[in-house]
C-alpha cells in the first residue's frame, strides 16, 4: 500500500506530496540518477534543458519498466537543473507534470545546481519508486566481481 500526504498545516503543493508511505514489505526500486543520453550515449538536447527533460523521462520510463515499475508507483524524486533561474527551473517542471510523473502525487525536490556529470548535461532526475507485486524479480542482472584492496578488503 501507498499512501500520500499533503499536510494540513503547510502551503499545499501544487503536483506533489509532503510525503510518501509505504507498507512494510512493498519492494521498492532505488534508481540511479535517469540523463539525458541516448542508447548509443550521446547528449540529447544540447543546451535545451526542455528537451533534455524529455530525454531524460523517456530513459527514467525505461529505467521503471526493466524493475517492473512505471510512472505512476514512483514515491519520490530529485530533479536536478543546471540553471540558477526559476523560469528553467519551472520549464522542466512542466516536462515532469506533462509525463504523469507527478499523477501519485509523487514527493519531489526541483534543485538548481552548477553543473551535473557529462558535459552538456543539464537535467538528471533521480527516484524511488514502489514494484509492482506481480513484476519480475529481476529482468537482468550483471554480477558484480570484487578485488582485494591494497588492506586485503574485497571491494567492487
Amino acid at each position: 500500500m501507498i499512501q500520500r500526504v499533503t499536510v494540513p498545516g503547510l502551503f499545499p503543493p501544487p503536483t506533489y506530496a509532503h510525503a510518501s508511505v509505504v507498507e512494510a514489505g512493498t519492494r521498492l526500486a532505488f534508481l540511479a540518477g535517469s540523463v539525458p543520453l541516448d542508447a548509443e550515449g550521446r547528449l540529447v538536447g544540447e543546451g535545451d534543458p526542455v528537451r533534455q527533460a524529455e530525454q531524460v523521462i523517456a530513459n527514467l520510463t525505461e529505467q521503471l519498466r526493466a524493475v517492473g515499475s512505471s510512472l505512476d508507483h514512483v514515491l519520490s524524486t530529485e530533479v536536478y537543473v543546471v540553471s540558477a533561474e526559476s523560469g528553467t527551473l519551472s520549464a522542466v517542471w512542466d516536462v515532469v507534470e506533462a509525463s504523469g510523473l507527478s499523477t501519485g502525487p509523487h514527493s519531489s525536490t526541483l534543485l538548481g545546481v552548477s553543473c551535473l556529470g557529462y558535459p552538456g548535461q543539464l537535467v538528471e532526475i533521480t527516484a524511488t519508486a514502489a514494484v509492482s507485486d506481480d513484476a519480475p524479480a529481476g529482468v537482468s542482472t550483471t554480477a558484480v566481481s570484487t578485488t582485494p584492496d591494497v588492506s586485503g578488503r574485497e571491494r567492487p
